[in-house]
């Protein structure tokens, strides 16, 4: 690889990050992305000047970047020699006997998982975290005073007060879900949640249904917690392919009022139709994504001896808050709160009250009308773009949701193009992976929280010329 090749990639992946971030962070994540993805190990970088220059920047704003890529040692340098690209060491496929994962872990391991890559074009599930009102979150954890409350620094059960109050409240006017307190679970984001309601409500072995396609992180819990996996295949024309011969199942996991990651609203009348037939123990709704008028599509009851709410901060806000809540039946709120307790030790007690005040002074309210408008627009972009290729049988429409889902003909290997697409820095999921067996959709699910304005419009152009030729070609 030549210095001029070096160089030209670098300038385009400087350009893929939002112009929003500061320019030391936007050369940070250029490097980082360039070093794991495409450089080899051992390339010699051209001079810091040459770089700089490249990009338009001040040589001490690259010389700062520089140094945050030789902490996580991504690169190295001799003095006076030159900077040298240093790739992460990947540890050999087949590990010692005496360090041999369980059974659960390995197919956890083994099916679709998190990506590596957190940023770049058209990542899912990552929301617009530069416009976010982060000046207004650190103001408000300078006004939360420690001394005057230590409490915030220790453990706590249950969570903390007027947080669950907040959420409360928000609820009511979001969701037009009416609760009490004593219903709401403070977790570490949904994940977290997930996890509490499959170690309470399910024992190994047990049976959850999910739907295909399905969200992988949640299949990935279950799998963990030992639960087998019935998934039925869900179209929104149609419904749920039900099982001929329904057996005893624990839990029912459904996508709330959206779904992902087919980014369509759901059916309350589907989910009761399904939930008739397999009679579940327990039916958990993963509230992950909505908007003010679409209620209607949850089947969640506050009052329901049954139903339970899962719901997360990350998408609205930011992925690293790892904050979320459960809504749970009243005769399940001591148990689940002592069990929550127990299993992972409550904290981030300083971030609850910061996440309070936030929304009790309408800053939670204000942001999710203002992002879910930008993110409508930015959805109908895409969507202009990809829904006349070839192979596109349908792209969702846009909802003022994060990701947008495009689906394309049977036959079309879209793990093949995901992997394609990947080599030109455009970050997608294939949906394949995430349906059952007897589920042949193939596509690609995609997201619109990193990009906007011209950049987006530049960014969906390229998209859709490099998908053109893949899906010619069926890939």
């Amino acid at each position: 690889m030549d210095r001029q090749q070096v160089l030209h990639q670098f300038m385009q992946l400087y350009a893929l990050q939002p112009e929003r971030l500061s320019k030391q962070v936007r050369i940070e994540q250029a490097l980082r992305q360039a070093i794991t993805q495409q450089w080899p190990s051992g390339l010699r970088l051209p001079s810091h000047r040459v770089l700089a220059d490249a990009i338009q920047v001040a040589r001490q704003t690259l010389a700062l970047a520089i140094g945050t890529l030789l902490e996580e040692q991504l690169l190295t340098t001799a003095h006076g020699q030159g900077t040298w690209t240093c790739k992460p060491v990947t540890p050999p496929p087949d590990a010692p006997a005496n360090v041999q994962l369980s059974q659960r872990a390995q197919r956890v391991l083994q099916g679709p998982g998190a990506s590596m890559i957190q940023s770049g074009a058209f990542v899912p599930g990552i929301p617009d975290i530069a416009q976010f009102p982060m000046r207004k979150w650190r103001q408000l954890y300078a006004s939360v005073t420690v001394p005057q409350n230590a409490l915030l620094l220790s453990y706590s059960t249950g969570g903390y007060g007027p947080l669950k109050r907040a959420i409360r409240d928000f609820l009511a006017r979001w969701r037009d879900i009416h609760c009490d307190t004593e219903q709401i679970i403070i977790t570490d984001g949904t994940h977290n949640g997930i996890e509490l309601c499959a170690v309470a409500l399910a024992d190994v072995g047990d049976t959850v249904a999910m739907e295909s396609p399905c969200y992988w992180g949640a299949r990935n819990v279950f799998t963990a917690a030992g639960l087998n996996i019935e998934m039925l295949p869900w179209r929104p024309e149609a419904g749920h392919a039900l099982p001929a011969t329904p057996g005893p199942v624990a839990l029912a996991y459904l996508t709330g009022s959206h779904h992902y990651p087919l980014s369509v609203p759901t059916s309350a009348e589907h989910k009761q139709r399904l939930c008739e037939a397999l009679s579940p123990t327990y039916v958990v709704e993963d509230d992950y994504e909505f908007n003010r008028d679409d209620h209607p599509n949850l089947l969640f009851d506050a009052h329901s001896e049954r139903h339970l709410l899962v719901g997360s901060f990350s998408k609205m806000m930011f992925p690293g808050l790892r904050l979320g809540y459960l809504v749970v039946p009243r005769h399940l709120a001591g148990p689940m709160n002592r069990l929550r307790s127990e299993l992972f030790r409550e904290g981030r007690m300083l971030d609850q009250a910061v996440l309070a005040q936030f929304i009790f002074d309408g800053d939670l309210d204000a942001w999710c009308r203002r992002i879910q408008r930008d993110y409508l627009g930015r959805q109908q972009v895409l969507h202009d773009q990809l829904r006349s290729l070839p192979q596109v049988r349908s792209v969702s429409a846009p909802s003022s949701a994060i990701s947008l889902c495009v689906e394309f003909a049977p036959g079309v290997n879209d793990v093949a193009i995901a992997q394609a697409l990947l080599k030109e820095h455009l970050i997608v999921r294939p949906l394949s992976p995430v349906c059952a067996a007897s589920d042949p959709r193939v596509g690609l699910v995609m997201g619109v929280g990193m990009l906007s304005g011209e950049t987006l419009a530049r960014e969906a152009q390229r998209l859709r010329r490099c998908l053109e030729p893949l899906l010619r070609q069926g890939h």
